[in-house]
């Protein structure tokens, strides 16, 4: 008796199957017709089929037909085949989320993010800009700290209408902390979040390293710190200054983690929803 299938014919005349072999960027393979041996170095594409390109010792190119058993491996047949495509990494926001391909606006949240000045508004846009599209929040500046009370008594917090409030310098004892009634501002209710950073400035939350400095210069009390921290790096006017700093942020790697908890902690609270009756 005779094992296997009678009808696939003697083993000498089957036909032997060879190996697949990505030809990944840098393979050398031989031609074993033309002796050509080279590194992978390209692809194309014809009516007649898939071709790759190899590169010899010389620098001289060819292409030859992606057929089977065409090419020799250290001596042994194998059949090259394209690499398979690599998994597209999703793309990034500044802000290190991922990013929202074809965004459209959605309607803005009655919730609001309010900054101090003109300048935090424009470095929380720079990082978290595309996250805020994404959930519809409006960033607004009030001009510092003394004015919140009477912003949150205009504009009425409450369920779906909350405010998220970044305040510069929020240490215990400064007079952003007083103003506010301490660095959590729980006195200002239930749907008003206080967070803040430790930092003089807004500018201050910018890595030094971001900016080619090796730290930001000690303004003494009493002067003014922008103008002061310009003068001594001799970036002449706060307006000037100012368009350094905003030219050297591009993304929540050229700021400091304490800004960063602070605004992410405030896009949380401002777009979670309101808990059902």
């Amino acid at each position: 008796m005779y094992g296997g299938d009678i009808f696939a014919g003697h083993s000498r005349k089957q036909r032997r199957r060879v190996p697949e072999v990505a030809a990944e960027r840098g393979l050398v393979a031989e031609d074993p017709v033309s002796g050509f041996c080279g590194a992978v170095v390209g692809f194309e594409r014809s009516y007649d089929g898939e071709f790759v390109r190899l590169e010899d010792a010389s620098g001289r190119t060819r292409i030859f037909a992606m057929r089977e058993a065409a090419f020799h491996i250290d001596g042994k047949p194998v059949t090259l085949v394209r690499p398979a495509a690599a998994a597209q990494q999703p793309q990034r926001s500044a802000s290190g989320s991922v990013r929202v391909e074809g965004l459209r606006a959605r309607t803005a949240r009655a919730s609001r993010i309010w900054v101090e000045g003109i300048h935090d508004a424009a470095l929380v846009e720079r990082v978290w800009g595309h996250d805020l599209r994404v959930e519809g929040v409006v960033v607004e500046h009030i001009e510092g700290v003394d004015n919140l009370a009477d912003r949150l008594a205009d504009f009425g917090p409450g369920p779906g209408r909350r405010v998220g409030v970044l305040v510069d310098h929020l240490v215990a004892g400064s007079k952003e902390s007083r103003l506010i009634g301490g660095v959590d501002g729980r006195g200002l209710g239930e749907h008003v979040l206080v967070t803040g950073h430790p930092y003089i400035d807004i500018w201050q939350a910018v890595k030094p390293s971001a900016l080619g400095i090796e730290a930001w210069p000690d303004i003494p009390r009493g002067q003014d710190w922008k103008t002061g921290v310009c003068r001594e790096l001799g970036w002449g006017t706060p307006q000037q200054g100012w368009r350094r700093i905003d030219s050297a942020v591009s993304t929540f790697r050229d700021v400091e983690s304490p800004l960063i908890g602070a605004v992410e902690r405030l896009v949380d609270f401002v777009t979670e929803e309101p808990q059902a009756d």
